[in-house]
């Protein structure tokens, strides 16, 4: 993506894992709302063109994506679409290539919660090589003539009881709905998302006020400099901290609010 779609699918990535960050979040139902999202998109050009039309006004955009998803899918997801269908896109199609990607990222998120995340990256690395080395595989999985519950039935009959969910509902979405694209180079695309996220840090961020723009890159730098690996922010404003900052990443916590201070005064002068 160039220009302003590539903004526009930042801003759409940092909303999505905010959602992804909040306890009780279905990490799979997301990506299955996106997924199903995508599906839409792709089949209805007018639907895009619509939903990414540079002289309609962003927040009628948006509404008309909350008409269409309302009570459809669930509510954080309507609300998430809707924020992608008031941003800017360079080309309509590039829409559906945004929705696509974040629900490739909930699914791979989901994957990560249940520890998974190794085994999906190299199932997808094993499974496009199966592919890759079965001239006679890679035709029925892409033949545009078969049927989608032939292809379906190939794919769980490959991997089903052999692979992690996350793996076996990424397979079947590269083989069922390509979007266009070679099968090796869609699986390619979701390996690497599944990379980029297990060599990403999460850091979870409690804050008193919503941090600026500015000073959330400043901090994602901080910590990348001391953790020497790119860190994703997840932040979370509660008034109680009354200032400072709080930063939890993995079993380390950095704790410099002024509740804590405050606390730890008070335990001095009770000695």
């Amino acid at each position: 993506m160039q220009g302003s779609s590539r903004g526009s699918l930042v801003a759409a990535q940092e909303r999505l894992e905010t959602l992804l960050g909040v306890p009780g979040t279905d990490r799979a139902a997301v990506a299955d709302a996106l997924f199903a999202v995508t599906g839409v998109l792709d089949s209805s050009a007018a639907l895009r063109r619509a939903l990414t039309d540079p002289s309609r006004d962003g927040q009628a955009k948006a509404g008309l994506a909350t008409n269409l998803l309302q009570g459809k899918v669930d509510g954080a997801v309507v609300d998430l679409v809707a924020g992608l269908a008031r941003s800017r896109w360079a080309q309509s199609r590039d829409l559906a290539d945004a929705v696509e990607l974040l629900a490739v990222t909930a699914e791979v998120a989901a994957a990560q919660e249940r520890g998974e995340l190794e085994r999906l990256e190299d199932e997808l690395f094993r499974f496009r090589r199966t592919v890759d080395g079965d001239p006679e595989l890679r035709s029925a999985m892409t033949d545009r003539t078969a049927s989608g519950e032939r292809k379906a039935a190939l794919v769980s009959a490959l991997l089903e009881h052999k692979v992690c969910a996350s793996t076996l509902r990424l397979a079947r979405q590269a083989v069922l709905a390509a979007r266009g694209l070679r099968l090796d180079a869609v699986l390619t695309t979701y390996g690497e998302i599944a990379a980029k996220r297990r060599e990403q840090l999460v850091a979870h961020v409690v804050v008193a006020m919503p941090l600026e723009a500015d000073q959330r890159e400043r901090l994602a730098a901080g910590l990348r400099r001391q953790y020497g690996r790119d860190v994703h922010l997840n932040v979370d404003v509660d008034p109680d901290v009354l200032g400072g900052i709080r930063v939890e990443i993995g079993d380390e916590v950095l704790d410099g609010t002024i509740a804590r201070r405050l606390d730890e005064a008070r335990q001095r002068l009770a000695r």
